[in-house]
């Protein structure tokens, strides 16, 4: 049997990775953050998905990134803002996705799972430093380091299989592989019933992957 622990936010990319590591024959357990974030409505669409998977198991963590806020995403004192911008955008949190995987990590040697998926992207992405292929090669190698498992032999692997796919490839898989994309929510500034701003960088980089993929974006706009 293989175990796999799946990064599960609630948006389109990481409900893409958990259909297609179960379409691999993983068996999958999710692992979702409560970390802090002003869009916590995307926890809802995490449980759903999570429940269409059928995975083993859902687990949500309670974390507090918004302590140490310099992020939009986190700060209250922080607009999300709703027009592309140079450089590294203010919607980055801070370490996250090293905190993410550092949890995943320690989960997936309880299990004896020696796989990780999470759902990064580098190719039509906000231009974050923790989701480029140098970060996950970085991080593979820590883990290696860093557990019982990787100093036995037998380490963990980091799986980001959207690394190098644009956002209209990956809705193509994801209607492939059955995904209501319906259900997720990718926008940094939902409402509380989930329906999107259409303005921010997510709603942006979502509309034009649904458009350059010719599918209608069920995206439920505020």
């Amino acid at each position: 049997m293989k175990r796999a622990v799946v990064l599960l936010s609630g948006g389109l990319d990481s409900a893409t990775t958990l259909a297609l590591a179960a379409s691999e024959g993983y068996t999958c357990y999710a692992l979702s953050f409560s970390y802090g974030q002003k869009h916590d409505v995307e926890l809802a669409a995490a449980k759903k998905i999570a429940r269409s998977q059928n995975v083993v198991e859902h687990r949500v963590m309670t974390i507090d990134l918004g302590a140490f806020g310099g992020s939009a995403l986190t700060d209250a004192d922080i607009a999300v803002p709703e027009a592309p911008s140079d450089g590294i955008p203010i919607t980055y949190v801070p370490a996250r996705n090293t905190v993410f995987l550092s949890l995943a990590l320690a989960w997936s040697e309880v299990l004896e799972a020696q796989h990780i998926f999470l759902g990064v992207n580098a190719v039509d992405y906000s231009g974050y430093p923790d989701c480029r292929p140098e970060f996950i090669a970085a991080f593979q190698d820590m883990a290696a380091l860093a557990t019982r498992a990787g100093v036995e032999g037998e380490g963990v692997q980091i799986h980001a299989p959207l690394m190098s796919m644009g956002k209209d490839d990956i809705v193509k898989l994801g209607m492939r592989l059955g995904v209501d994309y319906s259900v997720t929510v990718s926008c940094y500034q939902p409402d509380t019933a989930g329906a999107a701003c259409g303005k921010c960088d997510s709603c942006r980089l979502r509309a034009q992957g649904f458009a350059n993929a010719g599918l209608d974006d069920p995206t439920v706009y505020a």
